[in-house]
């Protein structure tokens, strides 16, 4: 039988791990194909993710645009972020 580590180790080890991107990304594959389904890809991993990044930006004053089907992800202030997703459309259109 094995024993849990204490709550104080795990956010030690939490810690280090997160402040490493290449362990972080390694983890975060991890968790990624542990989700057998899309549906909990996106309940477990997609959006909590979204969700941090949503509430990380507008603490700073930033607006997140997310287009999608492989990857663009846009950080910008609010006052740019219309401008942006017409670059975006403009060029996808083209």
């Amino acid at each position: 039988m094995s024993k849990k580590k204490p709550a104080s180790r795990r956010k030690n080890r939490d810690a280090a791990q997160s402040s490493n991107p290449d362990t972080f990304m390694t983890d975060m594959i991890s968790r990624m194909e542990d989700c057998p389904t899309a549906e909990s890809l996106n309940d477990e991993i997609i959006l909590p993710f979204a969700l941090a990044l949503e509430k990380v930006c507008s603490a700073r004053g930033y607006l997140m645009n997310i287009y999608g089907e492989k990857s663009n992800v846009v950080v910008s202030t609010e006052e740019d972020a219309e401008t942006i997703y017409h670059l975006i459309e403009k060029h996808l259109d083209q």
